[in-house]
């Protein structure tokens, strides 16, 4: 297995391999040029939907590998890393949509609320599964 360990140290691999592959696969889907017809194209909203999954499970998965990890709950961090940064990664992706993709991609404003909506409640998803399970950081 090849070790990236100049990008990611190996502990956060170690800590966080779906996250990382979540995050790796939001990448590949935003900026993949062509999508093929699905059966749920008809569906109201469905790009929206997606969109909202797709950042809601992610964050759930960070939160998740977090709370296996850690014994004490650092805020401070998981707001950084769990909800700022994931946003900030998704208006990265809308923007690089609109302008690196040749008009096989548009970056769309309501791609990216839905993709907040979905941090946000991946969000309190995590802080319920911590007060439910975990009962940390008190």
């Amino acid at each position: 297995m090849p070790h990236f360990s100049f990008l990611i140290p190996h502990s956060t691999f170690r800590k966080y391999p779906l996250s990382i592959c979540c995050i790796v696969l939001i990448w590949i889907l935003s900026l993949t040029p062509i999508f093929p017809e699905t059966p749920f194209d008809d569906v109201a909203f469905i790009d929206k939907w997606t969109h909202l999954v797709m950042y809601g499970g992610t964050c759930s998965v960070i939160w998740i590998e977090y709370l296996r990890s850690h014994t004490r709950l650092d805020y401070e961090k998981l707001f950084f890393w769990a909800f700022l940064m994931p946003i900030l990664m998704s208006g990265l992706l809308e923007l690089l949509q609109a302008y690196c993709t040749g008009g096989h991609r548009n970056g769309d404003w309501l791609d990216f609320a839905a993709n907040s909506v979905g941090v946000t409640l991946g969000a309190v998803f995590g802080l319920v599964v911590n007060l439910l399970f975990f009962k940390k950081g008190k």
